[in-house]
């Protein structure tokens, strides 16, 4: 796609970054055939296609308009685009650039404003355990629309108290240890009797998605920074002990994001290194299925419950890592099926976009929940799992049927047979 960049963009580092990607775009229109927002509005602006144009014409000089706008922020950013472009455009990294050029221009209404901001700075918040425990404790007397953001409270049980030398880091996440306790406190059990020994760094807290991909680039760039300074002295080692092996993240949408850390940065002169290090050490739970299926093998005692899978956009799209918690928890001995309708598509959680865009958000999630209860064939499975907390809380709100991190039920099968 030929590109001529307006004066103000050229020479600039996203107007040279944005030209590299949309130069490799052949409009085929593969990517609109599995855009999830293109299939439920029809509209080629609500496909990748048609963003891309949008992105390029702002380039190019155009003024964009509300309408720019809107067609952008209704983007999950699931990048199932980028799975099926035969071109490899790096679609996600160029809405990136086109939203941060788009809100520079055009003013959002102030109750949209006031949203994001709440949303920006609540969520990785210190505030938020303590407000989503007042919310648990009012929870029946919520209404329907608020009682679904709100999880049941969930005990995490017991951290494991044995030291290894083989170690690796955890993320704790923002949201994660008050939602879902029990998925952080799983991974340690797990591999604590795989013989790996669990770390959290104190201070490292909100992966910078947040804020980042609601258009407060700087304020998730400086989270980046401050969970690079929180991890260095466990990946530096300290002592006298080696450093970590990986950084390993529970929740694949934080995956993502710390996997691009050196991408992010990569201009940052005194962090583009260090952040290239901290990416090249992470790598997603799944990724250790094969070391870890092999040291529990015969140690588990295992259900015979249906289980449906669904994968999540940021670990099948985002890090292209697809079959493995299948494959492996298969071998293992659970009954585990995917569906064989879409499950390639997003369940609508998306970060904040059950939120800010609940209308599209709700309809993916039925869409969704109606082809995982498919899978087992007349009767609705007895579990879903999935890898990533947006998608669990959010497939939640919508069903009755319990659905739980893929390692909740590895710990659990570990438990029963101790």
């Amino acid at each position: 796609m030929q590109t001529h960049l307006a004066p103000e963009y050229q020479g600039t580092a996203d107007g040279s970054a944005a030209e590299a990607i949309l130069r490799k775009c052949v409009h085929c229109g593969f990517c609109t055939a599995t855009c999830p927002t293109y299939q439920l509005l029809g509209d080629e602006l609500d496909g990748p296609r048609g963003r891309i144009y949008l992105i390029k014409q702002v380039l190019e000089g155009d003024t964009p308009t509300r309408k720019t706008q809107l067609h952008l922020d209704r983007c999950l950013t699931c990048r199932n685009c980028e799975s099926t472009c035969p071109s490899g455009v790096a679609y996600g990294h160029l809405l990136d650039i086109g939203r941060k050029l788009v809100d520079a221009q055009v003013a959002r209404p102030l109750g949209q404003r006031a949203l994001r901001w709440a949303l920006k700075e609540g969520l990785p918040s210190p505030l938020f355990a303590p407000a989503l425990k007042l919310g648990q404790l009012v929870r029946p007397l919520l209404p329907a629309v608020l009682k679904s953001k709100v999880p049941v409270k969930q005990d995490a049980g017991h951290w494991p108290t044995r030291t290894h030398a083989r170690q690796v880091l955890l993320l704790a996440g923002c949201v994660q240890p008050a939602m879902s306790p029990n998925i952080n406190h799983a991974s340690a059990r797990v591999l604590d009797a795989a013989g790996v020994q669990c770390l959290i760094a104190p201070k490292a807290g909100c992966c910078g998605a947040v804020k980042f991909h609601l258009n407060d680039q700087d304020g998730g760039k400086a989270e980046m920074r401050a969970n690079i300074d929180a991890w260095w002295p466990y990946v530096e080692g300290q002592a006298g002990r080696a450093g970590v092996e990986a950084i390993l993240m529970n929740a694949s949408g934080c995956g993502v994001t710390v996997k691009e850390y050196g991408h992010l940065l990569q201009d940052d002169p005194a962090y583009a290194a260090k952040a290239a290090r901290i990416s090249a050490l992470t790598q997603d739970l799944s990724e250790w299925l094969p070391e870890i299926s092999a040291k529990l093998r015969g140690k588990l005692t295992v259900s015979t419950t249906a289980i449906a899978f669904h994968p999540p956009c940021t670990l099948q799209h985002g890090q292209q890592l697809r079959g493995g918690v299948e494959q492996h928890l298969t071998e293992l001995g659970f009954n585990i099926k995917v569906t064989g309708a879409e499950a390639h598509l997003c369940c609508g959680s998306a970060g904040t976009y059950s939120v800010l865009n609940p209308g599209l958000s709700y309809q993916l999630r039925e869409r969704k929940l109606g082809h995982l209860n498919a899978t087992i064939g007349e009767a609705p499975p007895g579990l879903i799992v999935s890898a990533n907390i947006g998608c669990i809380t959010h497939l939640q709100s919508g069903t009755a049927t319990p659905v739980r991190h893929w390692i909740e039920v590895l710990d659990q099968a570990l438990a029963k047979a101790l």
